[in-house]
């Protein structure tokens, strides 16, 4: 095994965060089991929701867990990838819309 902090068979122990705090280890469970069922969005496009998210909070274990899932449901390499674009899109104009708040502080200060 390499030295590195993500260990993909980590990904398989999940269920186990119980272990230390069963209560809470529950809720999580049962409210993350109803955030993914079927309601006005279709478990399926949760799945690419959830592809592209966990690109965007950089979670290798969701990544995993996810572009299997999503490829499951039936989603092609060229949708999954699309998703993953998005995320990034999001993500990269996410951090230039906060230049403004820089370009603000620059004229404040330049006066």
């Amino acid at each position: 095994m390499s030295n590195h902090y993500y260990n993909a068979a980590d990904l398989a122990k999940f269920g186990n965060i119980g272990e230390f705090q069963k209560e809470l280890a529950d809720k999580f469970f049962d409210w993350y089991g109803t955030a993914f069922a079927d309601s006005a969005l279709t478990a399926k496009e949760k799945s690419l929701i959830a592809l592209a998210v966990a690109h965007a909070v950089q979670c290798p274990y969701c990544i995993d867990a996810y572009s299997s899932d999503a490829y499951e449901k039936g989603y092609s390499e060229a949708q999954m990838m699309e998703a993953v674009h998005i995320a990034a899109a999001i993500k990269g104009g996410a951090a230039l819309v906060h230049g403004v708040q820089m370009m603000n502080k620059v004229k404040e200060i330049s006066m």
